[in-house]
């Protein structure tokens, strides 16, 4: 075993080779955070991105009036605050380990002196980079498209891709997430977001199991968006 074969885990560094893998491992720095730890502030001054190693990290914005909206739940292998790659400038979102978590960090100035030198490395960062203007499409397509049902129906279906287990009754989801942080993802109050989690429970198109949600009409959710 090598020692970088945690890198093999991550998503968008398992299909380089080890040469490449090993000059990643060189510049990683591994952090461990407890539960309930600010891995980094919003306004924050940018100098690294960071890959989830263990654990979950929670990306967040709070409005003017001090409420707080949650962009994603990072996992093991998720990458975060890629935004400051190469243009720098402040972090634009707070990052906080809802679990006991380690992340692997690599300075700005490090991944892109890297680049420079390893043409296979920056496509991989290309691809990365590519992935996430994706998802973040997604994002501003559920906020200003969708009502409160669509977005949550759009939401639990994002979870049953990355995440979802397939079983003999449906995709189940252990999100151990609780109400007010899902509210938070799909950008409703808590009070809606569990009539709308009822209402679909009611209607057979999930069922609901404290912090587990099992899709059993994937079909119908989808209609929803």
């Amino acid at each position: 075993m090598s020692d970088f074969d945690y890198l093999k885990k991550v998503p968008y560094f398992n299909e380089l080779e080890d040469k490449s893998l090993e000059e990643i491992h060189k510049i990683s720095i591994i952090k461990s955070f407890k539960k309930g730890s600010i891995i980094f502030m919003e306004g924050e001054k940018g100098e690294a991105i960071y890959f989830v190693r263990s654990g979950k990290v929670k990306i967040s914005k709070t409005s003017s009036t001090g409420k707080e909206y949650i962009i994603k739940i990072m996992e093991k292998g998720d990458i975060f605050a890629e935004s400051v790659l190469f243009v720098g400038g402040e972090y634009p979102a707070t990052a906080e380990a809802i679990e006991d978590s380690e992340v692997i960090v690599l300075k700005n100035q490090d991944i892109e002196n890297l680049i420079l030198k390893n043409s296979e490395i920056a496509l991989s960062i290309i691809k990365l980079m590519a992935k996430r203007l994706k998802n973040v499409a997604v994002i501003i397509e559920n906020l200003a498209l969708r009502d409160s049902i669509g977005r949550t129906a759009s939401v639990l279906l994002t979870f049953a891709k990355e995440r979802g287990i397939n079983t003999k009754e449906g995709i189940l989801l252990d999100l151990n997430l609780n109400r007010q942080d899902l509210a938070n993802i799909v950008g409703t109050s808590r009070e809606n977001v569990t009539r709308i989690l009822s209402q679909l429970d009611k209607d057979g198109v999930i069922r609901l199991d404290r912090q587990r949600i099992l899709i059993k009409d994937i079909e119908k959710l989808k209609e929803m968006l």
